[in-house]
């Protein structure tokens, strides 16, 4: 038995139930003929998990923060292409999931500092399907408006239906369907609602011309019947290639409008999503241009300052703006933490950053200016500096023991069966195993949290799978890259903990140890930087398989595409089927 007290094992187990039927299928009907479908191996042992960790001590994070500061990145771990709206006097923040689920956390703030999730866009299965997809795929660079009432998110699903947008009066949920937008291609889609009451919707697409090389884009508007859900009239191009189209640029892309002062802002993010990333801006007197190009763009970039810096932060760009209550204006964006150079294995991170208005111009940051991990807050700053867990260093854990599955933990594509639960053992995450192994195009039993650092701990205490299973730990950067530390049955009375790794080719055993019976077996994740640890305690102490593993392949740069590692429980059906 766990020590946790009695009040920890009184669990709502009702308000756990609902919540997950909800999360996995609006009837137990439905959850149990898609287990039948979906699962043949639905018998499996369930596996428990009694509790999970994770501590992060990472370097950047250990200056002290002044009274009236704040700390850099404001969410730490894979909260890529930020984007942010103000509304009902708080501030709200969407971000990619690509592929997990639930997808497109909701973030709430009154600040722009101290957030906390408050629901996610994407939460019910019927809305959006993954299967087949690579990790990195699926939703991307979602944005978020408010207008008259209503919370707006237009996205894009990639190879996965196209552009969408869903709806809410509480940004909590329940959110909409998506509304799917055919007649908008290419990626990046935003609203923006001008002050005469007419809507207009942005996105990337190819020019109108010929395709000329390779991230040749464009900029298109056109007015949308908001209410109907659908774009009308005529498109224009606002901004073709980027703003020097005689350099080739590429990937212009996450465009934004803002109007202030008479004035249309179109801001847009320039070079791709790795260091050469930038954000530009344009402006015009009429929405559907001329427009003007600002003569000392970027307005942010990292791409002109040393590779070598110590502590670096990179690929910074795919801004969005919002005003505070105060009069000032503030930019969210993604960047990256690096180590050696070009690995990142926490992803593309959520930045905050005062805006200073020049000349009639916004400017995020100056040229050749690092961007800083300590600065001054709002005005309008609430709280202390402490911003754990969403940045900072700190040790977060999760007794599996409220009402609900606590918000931040996803899953790979969405769910087909109910595989994971709080009622059949309050106080227990019960993981019921799928056949799939990690390196799936569906969705396997890994119930994941980001990364948050680049020097962390995680573990997990379970009690050991029955024969035919295999359970533990997993560290994920996406199907092709990944490693299980598990723990499976050898006979009787026997057991081993073991250590496969994936890394683009097939998957190999690292290394095994013999594990003896005991009441709770604690799984061990350990990292810094570019190396990591693979361990047990079977109450003697922590034995570790490995202590300086290859953590390389968790990197972003390696792996390819655009999340960051995850961390947490899995667990595997490995009877003949």
């Amino acid at each position: 038995m766990s020590n946790r007290t009695n009040r920890a094992r009184r669990v709502l187990a009702a308000g756990i139930a609902a919540l997950l039927l909800a999360a996995c299928g609006d009837k137990a009907g439905d959850a149990s003929a898609a287990t039948s479908q979906a699962n043949p191996g639905a018998d499996a042992p369930t596996v428990y998990f009694d509790w999970f960790e994770y501590t992060g001590r990472d370097a950047a994070f250990e200056a002290e923060v002044p009274e009236g500061s704040f700390r850099n990145p404001v969410l730490s771990g894979f909260y890529s292409d930020p984007s942010v709206t103000a509304a009902n006097g708080k501030f709200y923040l969407v971000s990619s999931t690509f592929t997990f689920f639930p997808g497109i956390p909701v973030m709430e703030s009154e600040d722009l500092v101290h957030w906390k999730q408050v629901g996610n866009a994407i939460h019910r299965p019927g809305q959006l399907d993954f299967d087949g997809l690579g990790v990195s795929r699926g939703v991307f660079a979602p944005a978020i408006e408010f207008h008259d009432g209503t919370f707006y998110v237009v996205n894009t699903s990639v190879d996965a239906g196209g552009n969408f947008i869903v709806t809410a009066t509480d940004p909590a949920g329940p959110w909409s369907d998506p509304i799917w937008l055919p007649t908008i291609g290419g990626i990046d889609p935003s609203l923006f609602f001008d002050d005469d009451g007419k809507a207009y919707i942005l996105n990337n697409d190819e020019p109108e011309v010929p395709v000329r090389y390779d991230g040749h884009r464009a900029i298109w508007l056109q007015e949308i019947d908001i209410a109907a859900g659908k774009p009308f009239g005529p498109r224009k191009v606002l901004i073709d290639g980027g703003i020097k189209p005689e350099e080739n640029p590429i990937w212009i892309e996450g465009p934004h409008i803002y109007k202030v002062d008479g004035w249309y802002y179109l801001s847009d993010a320039e070079g791709g999503t790795g260091p050469q990333h930038s954000q530009v801006i344009l402006r015009s007197r009429d929405i559907w241009g001329p427009y003007e190009v600002y003569d000392q763009n970027p307005i942010l970039t990292q791409r002109d300052l040393d590779p070598n810096r110590p502590l670096p932060i990179t690929n910074a760009g795919h801004a969005d703006m919002v005003q505070g209550p105060d009069g000032t204006w503030w930019a969210t964006f993604l960047a990256s933490r690096n180590y050696d150079v070009r690995h990142y294995n926490t992803g593309r991170e959520t930045f905050l950053l005062p805006v200073t208005w020049k000349d009639g111009w916004p400017v995020i940051l100056p040229r050749n200016e690092a961007i800083p991990y300590v600065l001054p807050g709002p005005s309008f700053m609430k709280k202390p500096a402490d911003q754990a867990p969403m940045t900072g260093n700190f040790t977060w854990r999760d007794e599996f023991d409220t009402v609900e599955l606590g918000k931040g933990w996803m899953t790979p594509r969405v769910p087909k069966t109910q595989w994971f639960d709080g009622t059949a053992r309050p106080g227990w995450l019960a993981i019921k195993p799928l056949a799939e192994r990690l390196d799936t195009k569906v969705n396997p039993a890994f119930y994941a949290r980001r990364q948050q650092h680049l020097v962390f701990e995680a573990s997990s205490a379970m009690e050991l799978p029955a024969a035919g299973v295999a359970a533990g730990l997993a560290a994920f950067q996406g199907d092709t890259h990944w490693y299980f530390l598990g723990v499976r049955r050898t006979g009787d009375n026997g057991a081993e903990v073991f250590l496969e790794k994936k890394a683009g080719g097939e998957v190999e055993v690292v290394a095994s140890q013999p594990a003896s019976e005991v009441e709770l077996l604690t799984l061990h994740i350990k990292g810094n930087e570019g190396r990591y640890g693979f361990g047990f305690d079977a109450g003697q102490g922590v034995k570790w398989l490995v202590e300086d593993a290859d953590g390389t392949v968790l990197s972003t740069d390696v792996a390819g595409g655009f999340v960051g590692a995850t961390l947490g429980p899995y667990a595997r059906d490995e009877r003949a089927p």
